[in-house]
C-alpha cells in the first residue's frame, strides 16, 4: 500500500494516508500522524514530478523562430544591461554578458530553455546581485564568463535534482508539493555562493574552472547531506 502511494496523483494522495493506516491500523483520529504522512507523501510524490518538469524544460532547445524564446533573452540583456541598448539580435555584444559568440543560442544546446529560464530568472529577482555579480565577473585577474558560468548552474542544479541529492532541502523548504519556483531559487542559491567561492578561492586563470567547480560541487553535496539544509536566498529577494 505504501509502496503504490508513492506514486500516485495529488489527488490520490489523502486516500493513500487512510489507507496506510487502515493497514497498520493506526486511529484515523491521530491527526497528527496523518498530517504528517500526508505532508510526505505530497514531497515524495512531487518531488519526481518536479524533476520531469525540469527535464522536459531541459529537452526544449532554444529556437530563434520562436518569438517566446527570443522575448526572455532580449529580457535577460534588459535586465543586466539596462543602459546599454543592443545594436542588433547577433552582435558581440553578447560576449559582454559572458556568451561565446554573437549569437547566445548556441551556448544553450546542453540545458536547452531551462538554461535560459535559469538566467532571466535570477536577473529578474535578484536584479541588483545579478548585476553586481556581473560586473564582477569582468575582474581583470579573476574573471569568468557570466552567461556560461549560469548554465554550467544549471547544470549542477539539474544533476543534483536527478540524482536525489535535493531532496533534503526541498523537503526543508516545501511542506508539501516543490514547485519549478523552488527549483529556480536553488540554482540562484548556487549562482550567488559559487560567485563568493570563486573570488575567495581566487584561481590562477579560468583554465582551471573545471577544478574549482567540481570542488564547489562537492561543498555543495557536502552541505545537502545535513537532513536540516536550507539553501536559499530567502532574505535578498526583492519584495
Amino acid at each position: 500500500v505504501l509502496r503504490n502511494a508513492l506514486h500516485v496523483d495529488e489527488a490520490e494522495v489523502e486516500k493513500c494516508v487512510k489507507d496506510v493506516m487502515k493497514e497498520k491500523k493506526i486511529e484515523q483520529k491521530d491527526i497528527r500522524f496523518k498530517t504528517n504522512l500526508h505532508i510526505s507523501l505530497l514531497q515524495i510524490t512531487g518531488y519526481k514530478k518536479l524533476y520531469l518538469n525540469v527535464e522536459n524544460l531541459r529537452k526544449v532547445p532554444y529556437d530563434s523562430d520562436n518569438e517566446e524564446h527570443e522575448e526572455q533573452l532580449i529580457e535577460l540583456w534588459n535586465l543586466l544591461m539596462p543602459h546599454e541598448n543592443l545594436k542588433a539580435r547577433i552582435t558581440k555584444q553578447w560576449c559582454d554578458i559572458g556568451f561565446q559568440s554573437d549569437d547566445p543560442k548556441t551556448d544553450f544546446r546542453g540545458m536547452g530553455l531551462l538554461g535560459l529560464v535559469n538566467l532571466v530568472y535570477f536577473s529578474k529577482h535578484y536584479t541588483n546581485e545579478a548585476r553586481q555579480i556581473l560586473s564582477r565577473s569582468n575582474h581583470p585577474k579573476l574573471g569568468y564568463s557570466y552567461a556560461i558560468v549560469g548554465i554550467n548552474l544549471t547544470e549542477m542544479a539539474y544533476s543534483l535534482l536527478k540524482s536525489g541529492d535535493l531532496k533534503p532541502h526541498l523537503y526543508n523548504v516545501v511542506s508539501g508539493l516543490p514547485q519549478m519556483e523552488h527549483f529556480h531559487q536553488f540554482y540562484c542559491y548556487l549562482v550567488y555562493e559559487f560567485d563568493k567561492f570563486w573570488f575567495e578561492e581566487e584561481p590562477e586563470s579560468i583554465m582551471h574552472f573545471n577544478q574549482y567547480r567540481e570542488k564547489f560541487h562537492e561543498k555543495i553535496k557536502g552541505l545537502l547531506l545535513d537532513y536540516d539544509a536550507v539553501l536559499t536566498l530567502g532574505d535578498k529577494k526583492k519584495p
